[in-house]
């Protein structure tokens, strides 16, 4: 390791430590993060990788960690968004490594000493038939595990979410016997996230984006209303402690306003 080098492990382990005590001296921390990791082919692209599949698996490969550091934290609830359904509409040469590279991420999930259940968030109708039989597969190992909840957004659309939860809506109480006219006179929202991808946990206190766009692309659309933004110009292979720490002490004292 180099002076340089050497140095800057130093400086960060203390800001690290810094942040580490802004965080345990504040009363608030999120029960429930989503992340967009974003950037992996402009990663590669910069590295002077002519693959971006490559900049696909040196993000892969930085998603248990990340998952470590939630964990750690006391994070409850961690949602991961893999892969879009726009996504699935850009080359085959690109979309076919990307979504096997997706399958060996949760397969080696599946597989980790960590103590984490997991959840496949989005429409696996609209994934090649291989590919969504791995996930499926990988995911149902853990379901029984005590530990944090991950959740994998693959083939995931905050539009086409809602859509489906409609759907689902509409389908149980249609094999109920319930009218158009009885449901619309009940209906509230409460009945539409009972049928979210992520029904049955706490919506997303804190959502983090790569890469410096500071969209959320339709990510965790109907959860979000409340959630805090933390956007950061890391492309995602290359997002470090610190700077989820910082996502965290920012979090942290922030004042949320509910409803404004």
């Amino acid at each position: 390791m180099s002076l340089r080098s050497r140095v800057a492990h130093v400086v960060y382990g203390l800001y690290e430590r810094r942040l580490h005590a802004q965080i345990n001296g504040a009363s608030r921390r999120p029960r429930h993060v989503g992340i967009v990791l974003d950037g992996n082919r402009r990663w590669a692209r910069r590295a002077g990788l002519t693959d971006v599949a490559d900049g696909h698996r040196a993000g892969a490969a930085h998603i248990e960690e990340f998952l470590e550091w939630c964990d750690e934290a006391g994070v409850e609830v961690v949602t991961l968004w893999l892969l879009s359904t726009d996504n699935l509409n850009r080359d085959s040469a690109e979309v076919g490594p990307l979504l096997d590279t997706i399958a060996d991420v949760v397969d080696d999930l599946s597989g980790s000493r960590n103590q984490w259940q997991m959840r496949l968030v989005g429409a696996m109708d609209v994934l090649p038939t291989k590919i969504a039989t791995r996930l499926i597969e990988a995911v149902n190992i853990v379901q029984d595990k005590p530990g944090m909840q991950v959740n994998i957004a693959v083939g995931y659309g905050g539009r086409q979410e809602i859509a489906d939860a409609v759907r689902k809506l509409l389908q149980q109480h249609a094999e109920a016997g319930t009218t158009i006219e009885e449901l619309a006179e009940v209906l509230d929202v409460d009945h539409i996230a009972e049928h979210m991808y992520t029904s049955g946990q706490p919506d997303p206190d804190l959502l983090i984006r790569t890469s410096g766009e500071q969209r959320l692309s339709g990510f965790m659309l109907w959860q979000s209303v409340h959630s805090e933004f933390w956007f950061t110009e890391a492309y995602w292979p290359e997002f470090r402690r610190t700077d989820f720490l910082r996502a965290m002490r920012d979090y942290a004292i922030r004042h949320r306003r509910f409803g404004s």
